[in-house]
């Protein structure tokens, strides 16, 4: 299979975007653990569950706290290389 050649100048961007991502994806997915853990009431849906975590706060938090972390992973990645 042939690779697509992509902008060199966009690989980390393209890196950026995917671990940012990623710390969301994980921050949103222990949210909703600890939503279905806290409050075990019966009827509790998936579909409250998500009403309930999917906030404009608790985005801003993802998006503030996932760039820190990539931005700390980012410095020991760089410290790391010897």
């Amino acid at each position: 299979m042939p690779q697509i050649p992509r902008p060199h100048g966009l690989k980390w961007l393209l890196r950026m975007v995917i671990e940012v991502a990623f710390i969301i994806f994980l921050f949103y997915a222990n949210l909703l653990m600890g939503e279905f853990t806290a409050s075990n009431g019966r009827g509790k849906t998936l579909a409250f569950a998500l009403h309930d975590i999917y906030t404009y706060k608790n985005f801003g938090i993802a998006l503030i706290t996932a760039l820190i972390g990539y931005v700390v992973y980012e410095q020991l990645r760089k410290t790391s290389k010897v």
